[in-house]
């Protein structure tokens, strides 16, 4: 805990651009919990490179995010917003955490087997340990709660059994952390297909709304948006199409599913794709207002990495020492 608050730990990863599934389902959830938890939000540079890279556009998508973080209404004033890269403590951690993970443990990752399948030509050490640099990012700010999806719950998993197996060898040095449930974020799927969710890696563009899309992208992609042959608006699973615009059209306007539903009875599919294109427009035109006018204010944004990168190591040093301490590493002289 610091000052009587839990601390929570989260972070996206600073490669292709973020879409309107990463702000409905995370982004604009995290922005409530820093009245209730001490937040350490991570700009998750160096996770991006098991894949590779174009250095200067991962230095520029991660200036990006760590803009769109603030732009989105995270304070950097109550909530820690800092580059991974410039905290080295990430990368010592995940060295003497790696001693200390099984080979079976992370053999058995699912996210490993399915980078490995995109990416044959490059699987690496890096791709391999992934899950022990995740865990240090976690431990290392000793985090009370880490929010999760379904497809991270593998990684908190590997992360508490990491730290209980380090804490039985050498006493109670890291805090456990649990998962994060709170308000569920809205869970937005591909406007192209609608089983699998809106992702800011699919190959087809006009699956994703990207939070930077202009308004006429945005109303475009919404009418070539994926409905059915039933021509009715209805929400169920059997129509998982017109289910995902109204769940988006509800995330952005705040109405119930059966308030929409009610709202466009005997309308048709070209309303509601319509509506859910323009809801969209007012719901990320705020957002793009504030980043066009943080960008242009390159010093306040290069305050904020340093200040913040400072006060990550502080918290990070803390952790750290002990670790070194614990395993036997000759103490600093200062």
């Amino acid at each position: 805990m610091i000052d009587g608050k839990k601390v929570l730990f989260s972070g996206m990863q600073a490669t292709g651009n973020l879409t309107l599934g990463n702000y409905l389902g995370a982004l604009k959830n995290w922005v409530t919990l820093s009245e209730e938890y001490e937040c350490f939000y991570c700009v998750v540079d160096e996770h991006s490179i098991t894949v590779r890279q174009d250095p200067a556009i991962l230095r520029k998508r991660a200036r990006a995010l760590l803009t769109l973080y603030i732009a989105a209404g995270l304070n950097p004033e109550k909530n820690c917003i800092y580059y991974q890269s410039h905290v080295s403590g990430h990368a010592e951690l995940a060295w003497i955490l790696n001693c200390y993970t099984y080979m079976g443990e992370l053999s058995r990752m699912t996210q490993f087997k399915d980078k490995s399948a995109k990416h044959a030509d490059n699987i690496n050490a890096g791709l391999f340990t992934y899950p022990v640099l995740m865990a240090a990012d976690i431990l290392l700010y000793q985090a009370d709660v880490v929010p999760v999806g379904i497809d991270q719950k593998q990684h908190l998993e590997i992360t508490r059994d990491i730290a209980q197996r380090f804490n039985s060898i050498y006493g109670e040095t890291f805090t456990i952390p649990e998962a994060y449930i709170g308000k569920t974020g809205a869970k937005i799927m591909s406007l192209q297909n609608p089983e699998k969710k809106m992702s800011k890696s699919d190959e087809n563009p006009n699956g994703s709304i990207y939070l930077m899309d202009d308004p006429d992208t945005i109303i475009r992609k919404c009418k070539r948006a994926v409905t059915d042959s039933e021509a009715q608006i209805l929400y169920r699973d059997e129509q998982p199409g017109v289910k995902n615009l109204i769940n988006i059209y509800c995330a952005c306007t705040g109405e119930t599913p059966e308030q929409v539903v009610a709202e466009f009875d005997g309308k048709g599919y070209g309303d509601l794709k319509a509506a859910v294109g323009e809801a969209i427009v007012s719901q990320l035109r705020p957002l793009q207002e504030e980043v066009a006018r943080l960008e242009k204010d390159k010093a306040y944004i290069d305050s904020v990495i340093k200040n913040n990168a400072e006060k990550a190591a502080y918290f990070a040093n803390k952790t750290l020492r002990k670790v070194q301490k614990r395993v036997g590493f000759p103490e600093r002289i200062r």
